[in-house]
């Protein structure tokens, strides 16, 4: 009880007490998004946090590479190097441990508390705003699997039509039209640009995408990409399939313009995609809502699924096997670990479906195929 005493008399000292009081206002906060997502909606999505995120990116968005990227190559170590020399300190020192002690907890708590804070307001809340689907104006239901058959139908004979304008390489594999990543990021923000032109809720001057260097490790933990809210970066695995690349790079983009929901994030992708120029990039659109779509069809109609898959082109059967191929070589203990902490991070944020919470992006593709009757 002495050592919590001097790290509350501590905090006092230091005038930081007001930090620790964050923790509780986030979490009133927090429960007050929760319970009413038209105040979300109003005060932090369109309030707060297009203010907030637009400023960190601009600033974020001038430098090439990735922050929190650096920080974690960089920081991390530095902070374990500290956190070393202050338990040798410890250790050394036994009549300053006291001070040192309180000290310790008085700066973990303030660091808990701007971490609350900043989480709430740039990601947190944002899990409990209007649905894109309310936003938009999509009417989203429960679809037959014949519907789900005539959507997967007129998709695939889309895509098939698009696979055909997009350059191969070397293995017949589709790839990027610009070999540069910045080229195709910039492309896929000029796309989420132009959906924003439908649909206004999308607008802003955010950064583009950004490669991640140590892209194989971001593989190894099954992860495509990664949006940091603290820094307001959109990361993007370099290293997976070039193919998929653009789909992920507005999908990421999406989280960066304030829809943290997986399912939403996939379809504002699919959707972004489709309204580029550049045939690579629909083309990354069209196979993300076919592999998608197509999953679902295989489990309500496996009948369907085999009549339509047999129309598959031989140029997107070999996009799809490398896609597979590649990721199989990542199976393993540290793959299921990062698939393992993204469901229990998804699941705490209430997607109860965890990870599968990506594919509930058919259901909006379909009220869209409802609602225009056509598809792209």
């Amino acid at each position: 009880m002495t050592a919590v005493r001097e790290a509350a008399l501590g905090l006092l000292r230091r005038k930081r007490f007001w930090a620790v009081l964050l923790v509780p206002l986030s979490l009133l906060l927090n429960g007050l998004c929760i319970r009413s997502p038209e105040f979300t909606e109003r005060f932090i999505s369109r309030g707060v946090y297009p203010a907030v995120a637009q400023s960190i990116s601009f600033v974020t968005g001038l430098l090439p590479f990735s922050l929190v990227e650096v920080f974690l190559a960089l920081g991390v170590p530095l902070l374990l190097v500290l956190l070393a020399r202050g338990c040798f300190r410890f250790f050394r020192r036994r009549e300053e441990r006291r001070r040192m002690a309180a000290g310790f907890a008085a700066t973990l708590c303030c660091a808990a508390g701007i971490f609350s804070a900043l989480y709430v307001l740039l990601c947190g809340a944002q899990y409990s705003r209007l649905s894109f689907a309310e936003l938009a104006g999509l009417p989203v239901r429960p679809s037959t699997a014949e519907e789900l058959g005539d959507f997967c139908e007129e998709l695939t004979a889309f895509t098939v039509a698009l696979r055909e304008q997009v350059p191969e390489d070397e293995n017949g594999v589709a790839r990027c039209t610009d070999s540069s990543f910045y080229t195709t990021a910039r492309k896929a923000r000029t796309a989420m640009d132009l959906l924003a032109e439908e649909y206004p809720v999308l607008e802003g001057k955010y950064s583009a995408p950004k490669p991640v260097f140590f892209s194989r490790v971001l593989s190894a933990l099954d992860l495509e990409g990664v949006f940091c809210p603290f820094t307001m970066e959109a990361n993007v695995n370099r290293d997976s399939m070039a193919f998929s690349r653009a789909s992920t790079m507005c999908h990421e983009q999406a989280h960066l313009r304030g829809f943290i929901r997986e399912d939403e994030a996939n379809y504002i992708a699919c959707r972004a995609c489709l309204r580029s120029e550049d045939p690579s990039i629909r083309y990354s659109g069209a196979i993300l809502a076919v592999i998608y779509s197509m999953n679902q069809l295989y489990e309500a109609d496996r009948e369907r699924f085999d009549e339509i898959y047999a129309g598959y082109s031989g140029g997107m059967l070999r996009d799809l096997a490398a896609h597979r191929a590649y990721w199989k070589q990542f199976e393993g203990p540290v793959s299921d670990l990062g698939s393992s902490v993204n469901d229990a991070y998804l699941k705490a944020n209430r997607q109860q479906d965890g990870v599968q919470s990506y594919g509930r992006m058919v259901d909006l593709l379909l009220a869209e195929y409802r609602q225009k009757k056509s598809i792209g």
